[in-house]
């Protein structure tokens, strides 16, 4: 079984964000300055041993590496972000394509948002926008891109590299995209690219031709919460309930803005719903609390537990192979330390999350086998 971790890499110092967020920004900024908004609730989060790590340290990079592999996590899927030409946040992925001695598989997720200053601020602004009218930045992206798609590290299925894309919707010109990519990886002796989404927006609107993607992620619990609760269930109950054994309750408590979820009530949701279809590919949270970022706004998931974690991803490993059919897993996050998704040690629980990934997978080989 493959499980594959989503990969922030805003943990270093880069221009832009000192101009937006002030000097120094990283990812560390807004988690130290977290506070507890409710009794029991748990923040701030700190790293095991205050470690507040610097991406643009190949070594740190290979440290993770190496713990990855020591507690079974197949690779990294990273988050890579290109606005024509324009890069952010790429020194990461950049010292994890030169130095080929950090041992880790990995693929890369497009996050193809406009960034803005919507999580701090009422008044949404554009810091920085995608132009998808550009043809020749497609060949320019995928260029740039192709370096990367040939290390031998890199995850391929069936000889095409895998590339998500985090919002597919987002870009008019999709089937223009997705033809010029699959053109060029062929000439480069691939069979094309595995198209996998990330969001299921993608899934929920008329307009995109699904037949683009090789694989949809069910990125969990935006996903399960979304069609558990949304119109496009309800219309589409019908179709899906084969699936379901079990009744959905929305039991989101709200304090002020503050959303509570509970963490056994969304994956109970999550072992029992799917797949959304032929092309899905489980996904699996260890956590959810955003209230480094967006404070008494944010929402968070109560009475989780590494233990809790350990016994319901064992449980989806073994539903990824009897129901889904696939050996890959999609797991948020590696170290989405602002959005409480993490499995990187911390002062709290120490490397239980990191066994709990270990113990999860072993318990699954032995009830499958």
């Amino acid at each position: 079984m493959k499980v594959i971790v989503f990969y922030l890499p805003q943990f270093h110092e880069i221009p832009e964000n000192n101009i937006w967020w002030g000097k120094g920004f990283t990812e560390w900024t807004n988690i130290k300055k977290t506070t507890p908004l409710f009794p029991g609730h748990y923040q701030p989060r700190v790293p095991l041993d205050k470690c507040y790590y610097d991406l643009s340290d190949y070594r740190v990079i290979k440290n993770q590496a190496d713990l990855a592999n020591k507690y079974g996590v197949f690779g990294f899927c990273i988050y890579h972000y290109w606005f024509n030409g324009h890069l952010l946040l790429h020194r990461p992925m950049e010292l994890l394509l030169e130095h080929k001695e950090i041992d880790i598989h990995y693929c890369i997720s497009w996050a193809n948002e406009d960034w803005t200053n919507a999580w701090v601020k009422n008044d949404k602004k554009v810091l920085i926008q995608h132009d998808y009218s550009k043809k020749e930045d497609i060949k320019d992206h995928f260029n740039y891109l192709l370096q990367f798609f040939k290390d031998p590290r890199y995850i391929q299925i069936d000889h095409k590299p895998l590339f998500v894309i985090y919002r597919p919707e987002l870009i008019p010109n999709l089937n223009e995209f997705v033809k010029t990519f699959n053109t060029l990886a062929q000439k480069n002796g691939f069979h094309g690219i595995a198209f996998t989404s990330q969001q299921y927006q993608c899934l929920t609107i008329n307009k995109i031709d699904r037949r683009l993607f090789d694989y949809h992620i069910e990125y969990q619990p935006d996903f399960v919460n979304f069609f558990s609760k949304s119109l496009f269930w309800r219309v589409s109950y019908k179709f899906f309930k084969k699936y379901m054994k079990y009744k959905f309750v929305d039991n989101m408590r709200k304090s002020e803005t503050l959303k509570l979820i509970d963490y056994d009530d969304a994956w109970k949701r999550i072992l029992t719903f799917g797949p959304i279809n032929k092309k899905a590919l489980p996904g699996a949270f260890v956590n959810w609390d955003n209230t480094p970022r967006h404070k008494g706004n944010g929402t968070v998931y109560t009475n989780f537990s590494p233990q809790k974690f350990e016994k319901y991803l064992c449980q989806q490993i073994i539903r990824a192979k009897k129901v889904y059919k696939t050996d890959y897993l999609f797991l948020f996050a590696w170290n989405e330390w602002g959005e409480g998704g993490y499995i990187e040690p911390d002062e709290k629980y120490r490397y239980q999350y990191l066994e709990a990934v270990h113990n999860a997978l072993m318990s699954a080989e032995r009830n499958l086998s």
